[in-house]
Formats: C-alpha cells, sequence, structure tokens
C-alpha cells in the first residue's frame, strides 16, 4: 500500500492527488483541468502552489447540479406511534 504525501491530505493537494480523488490519471486531470478551468474550475493559488479542494469540491457540485444541497440537522426524535 502506498502512502500518500503528507499535503495530500489538506487544503491544497497536489495535483496528483486531486486526480486521485476524482478518478482521474494525473494525464487525465492534466488535460481535463485546462479545459474546465475555462468553465470556472479554481485555478492553482500561486502563494499555496495547489487548488483549494474545498472550492474545486464546489464546482463539481454546482456543476452537476448540486450546489444546493447541504446536510441538514436532525429535526428532533422520531415517534413512529404517530404514524
Amino acid at each position: 500500500m502506498s502512502r500518500r504525501a503528507p499535503r495530500d491530505d489538506g487544503l491544497f493537494p497536489s495535483e496528483v492527488e486531486i486526480a486521485r480523488r476524482l478518478s482521474q490519471t494525473p494525464s487525465e486531470w492534466a488535460a481535463k483541468a485546462r479545459v474546465l478551468e475555462r468553465d470556472g474550475l479554481p485555478r492553482i493559488d500561486p502563494l499555496m502552489g495547489g487548488r483549494f479542494w474545498p472550492a474545486i469540491r464546489a464546482y463539481f457540485l454546482a456543476r452537476h447540479g448540486l450546489s444546493g444541497a447541504e446536510a441538514l440537522a436532525p429535526d428532533g426524535e422520531e415517534n413512529l406511534d404517530a404514524l
């Protein structure tokens, strides 16, 4: 089993790690990222040296119509006898 670099667990993962998370090879991701950047994919932050993962995730959620989706907290204990 290969070990991931510590940097890959953070908010600015390497391009190789982003490719892995998106089920792409690094070369597939490099080509697709150039195209997707024209459509709003977050670019590599020059100061941090990587793409901000939460923004990448938000980009893909919005791209697939899930930008308004969020997990909701439970509204209380269920009473199954009320059914």
